[in-house]
């Protein structure tokens, strides 16, 4: 995936396209295109939030300076890695789903090249975070991902994408959300460490278990279990 030609907008025109964009992954929520671009319209003041955070913190000043891309050319050693670590946990989830890390849609209309990239390492690191909690890749599991997304960086994004889910829930998928993964995100988002302040990739090697508790990682329990 490259970044990108950026566009850019006036107020009117970026206005218009967060409405089109929210309209659009409102009536279909997989449109990742759409969510990416209601996300950058709309997102400006907390990747600017996120970046001051990241300047403020060694190891994200770290990916700010290197820029690391999750793309396949950088990332393909993960499926190497002993069985107990996050990178090799990383790589079961892709390969489980067929997913590739350069499907992710590049980033259009941030105006400066810093939060352009900062939107970008949002974007690409999405996939670890799935991994990290233990969420599935459904609506109720992307869902409750934009709880503990919106924790972190305040990203209006995050509301619609849980407004939107919740609106095209079943009565039970909405009990279940609601009753259990949501009361769960919001102890996550809380407790965890400044997840976009994490260089990743130079901890694939790690035990998973170990960086869970470093970081602060709550997974998410079981339903049928209970927390």
């Amino acid at each position: 995936m490259q970044r990108g030609p950026r566009i850019h907008l006036k107020g009117w025109q970026q206005a218009a396209v967060a409405a089109g964009s929210a309209l659009g992954a409102l009536m279909d929520p997989r449109r990742a295109d759409l969510i990416a671009a209601l996300g950058e319209t709309t997102g400006r003041p907390a990747f600017e939030r996120v970046l001051e955070r990241m300047r403020k913190n060694a190891e994200g000043r770290e990916v700010l300076l290197e820029q690391p891309r999750v793309i396949s050319e950088k990332v393909s050693y993960a499926w190497d890695l002993p069985e107990d670590t996050f990178g090799a946990a990383y790589a079961r989830f892709m390969g489980s789903r067929n997913f590739s890390p350069d499907d992710r849609p590049p980033v259009r209309f941030m105006e400066s090249e810093e939060l352009a990239y900062v939107a970008t390492r949002a974007r690409e690191v999405h996939d670890f975070w799935h991994v990290l909690f233990g969420l599935p890749t459904n609506l109720i599991g992307e869902s409750a991902l934009k709880v503990v997304e919106f924790e972190q960086m305040l990203l209006p994004m995050c509301v619609m994408s849980v407004i939107g889910g919740s609106v095209r829930f079943s009565e039970k998928q909405r009990a279940l959300f609601f009753q259990h993964y949501f009361p769960w995100a919001l102890r996550a988002g809380l407790r965890c460490s400044d997840l976009m302040c994490i260089y990743y990739e130079k901890h694939f090697h790690e035990n998973l278990e170990d960086v869970r508790r470093r970081w602060g990682i709550i997974s998410c329990p079981d339903p049928k279990v209970g927390p």
